[in-house]
């Protein structure tokens, strides 16, 4: 393969927690080599469940897979009904606790956060996890509600149940009201995010708040956007690195230093996502991918909750 074989450290969010990034991953001081991703490995699309019920082994097994390729950034939900499959793996997968760092979110049960926290907790079988996030803003029908349940969210996180606290799918006006009233303000905003959904200012307001972004879907353009204007230069690029397209994909969110989250039941595919920490794009590819992206608008979540043209 042709690149830099960079070694980035772990993106230390505006709390002081560490997230998971290409190379080597620092927390707490301790240094756990050959900690090879800034990519987690999403339990959810997929993977999800329609409900609860019986463990799903194959699931299990699955997620069991990605922890030993090196995923040991695992994103879940309460959600995707498979926080029990989540927990099962973790128990099982032979890898020290301390080395993961584990995300859920909450949802379904947003009208009580200190329970769905205790809820999830149980299903994880652990004592508290890396990162707690409000999955979507959409249940709010007034500022106050953002405020009450941000505020709930801090004390999860003064009550040692989280290491540290987010939401997902906010936009940049959902973000403002929270930080007007924040003690702690968000680390990290997980939403959907690739070329031909870059949100506007999202990405720049959130930077100069010191508020992480998390990709979601961000094979997109490859997966659903096809054909597409990104199509040559994702081939070009592909060809160049010698990786795949979708590789590409992760590799610009990675160079614009944001997190992604990326599934698979496939350990070859997987096992080929991670050679993103072997090579970087130049600035200007970055930017012509961005550029080319522009020219089509598709948004592969929440489609509902947006009129077809609005790309924020």
């Amino acid at each position: 393969m042709t690149g830099l074989d960079i070694d980035m450290p772990a993106m230390k969010l505006n709390d002081g927690v560490s997230i998971p990034m290409a190379g080597t991953y620092y927390s707490d001081e301790i240094i756990y080599a050959n900690y090879y991703v800034q990519i987690g490995y999403g339990t959810g699309t997929a993977r999800y469940k329609s409900s609860v019920g019986k463990i799903d082994r194959k699931l299990v097994e699955t997620i069991k897979m990605a922890i030993k390729l090196g995923y040991y950034h695992l994103d879940g939900a309460e959600a995707y009904n498979n926080e029990a499959e989540l927990g099962v793996a973790i128990k099982e997968c032979g890898v020290a606790r301390e080395k993961l760092f584990v995300t859920t979110k909450v949802m379904g049960s947003i009208e009580d956060i200190p329970n769905a926290i205790n809820e999830s907790l149980k299903k994880l079988q652990l004592d508290h996890v890396d990162l707690y996030l409000i999955h979507s803003p959409f249940f709010a029908s007034s500022d106050a509600d953002l405020q009450a349940k941000w505020a709930q969210m801090e004390q999860v996180k003064k009550d040692g149940k989280a290491r540290s606290i987010g939401v997902s799918n906010f936009l940049q006006s959902h973000l403002e009201v929270v930080l007007k009233t924040a003690a702690v303000p968000p680390s990290i905003n997980q939403t959907e995010f690739h070329p031909y959904l870059q949100r506007g200012n999202l990405l720049p307001f959130m930077q100069s708040k010191n508020i992480a972004m998390q990709a979601y879907g961000p094979l997109t353009a490859i997966t659903k956007g096809k054909p597409g204007p990104c199509d040559d230069i994702l081939a070009s690029l592909a060809k160049k690195y010698f990786v795949s397209e979708a590789e590409i994909c992760l590799r610009w969110c990675l160079d614009q230093g944001v997190i992604a989250i990326t599934t698979s039941d496939k350990e070859e595919r997987l096992s080929d996502y991670l050679r993103v920490k072997a090579f970087s794009m130049t600035p200007k590819e970055v930017e012509d991918l961005s550029q080319a992206g522009l020219e089509k608008h598709f948004r592969g979540f929440f489609k509902n909750k947006f009129s077809d043209n609005d790309r924020s």
